[in-house]
């Protein structure tokens, strides 16, 4: 039988309230099932979903506070950025006590991701990449196409999958980035993160990510993506240290994505702020 589950619906990375990204957090998600869970994905037609769970056993004797389930319309991500805060902000929020004093451990698709809190807000240790290196002629190719661009226009590119699939290009400069409108027949099975360097800002890039392969056209504000571009700008050398990134502004948006680098950890993070607390049947 349905019953009554805690829900909240949090943004993630706005400046202010509704400037960032939303994510859904089906606060107590046991006893779902996959069929459940993704009916109610599609249903809430955010970018994504999250489903709270208790940690598996063997996650849990490595630290694991709690485990989630992360649907878009169209599927189930093993790791996304923004969802990663929103509901580690949601499980805080909601009484979660972590197992260690100053780090929340999440259970993932992809193992473990560490945050930590700090004066902006929840950070996540950026994840290691599933694939990097160039990005190949033909798939270049379809990005040119997909984004509605000269394939000349298209500076640099790399694989930088953490997960949902991703590959970047830059593009030369920030206007010509919030130019492209994008070919949704142009698009093949992977996301494509395209960015741009600011001159003379706060911020070093504008970041749009497109992933219409899984319902969704254009993601407001993107964590994964983030992260991957993250790791490679700082690997390659091309940036030294930590730096803030926009996000959403083609859509209305104002997202603020701070990259910190630590060490050798690349740290995610920004805003999140509850705008929607309640309970759904389920």
């Amino acid at each position: 039988m349905p019953e009554q589950r805690r829900y909240v619906e949090v943004d993630v990375f706005g400046r202010i309230p509704l400037a960032g990204n939303p994510v859904a957090v089906v606060v107590d998600g046991s006893g779902l099932d996959d069929v459940a869970m993704q009916q109610f994905a599609s249903w809430t037609n955010l970018s994504e979903t999250t489903f709270l769970v208790p940690p598996t056993d063997a996650a849990r004797a490595q630290g694991a506070d709690y485990r989630v389930r992360i649907f878009t319309p169209g599927g189930e991500l093993p790791f996304a950025g923004h969802p990663t805060l929103g509901t580690a902000h949601a499980w805080l929020e909601s009484g979660g006590v972590p197992a260690r004093e100053g780090v929340v451990v999440q259970e993932c698709g992809i193992g473990l991701v560490t945050l930590r809190r700090d004066e902006v807000g929840l950070s996540f240790a950026a994840p290691g990449f599933l694939r990097s290196g160039p990005v190949d002629e033909p798939t270049l190719a379809e990005a040119s196409a997909a984004l509605g661009i000269e394939r000349s226009a298209i500076v640099s590119s790399q694989w930088v999958d953490n997960g949902p699939g991703w590959f970047a290009v830059e593009l030369p400069s920030v206007d010509e980035l919030l130019a492209v409108e994008p070919n949704l027949a142009g698009f093949g099975e992977h996301g494509i993160g395209a960015f741009a360097h600011y001159v003379d800002d706060e911020r070093l890039i504008e970041v749009r990510a497109f992933i219409p392969q899984i319902g969704v056209v254009e993601d407001p504000v993107t964590g994964s993506l983030n992260a991957g571009l993250a790791r490679w700008l700082i690997e390659s050398g091309r940036v030294t240290g930590s730096y803030l990134a926009g996000q959403g502004h083609a859509l209305g948006r104002d997202g603020l994505v701070r990259v910190t680098r630590d060490g050798d950890q690349i740290w995610v993070g920004g805003q999140t702020q509850t705008v929607v607390t309640g309970t759904v049947t389920l």
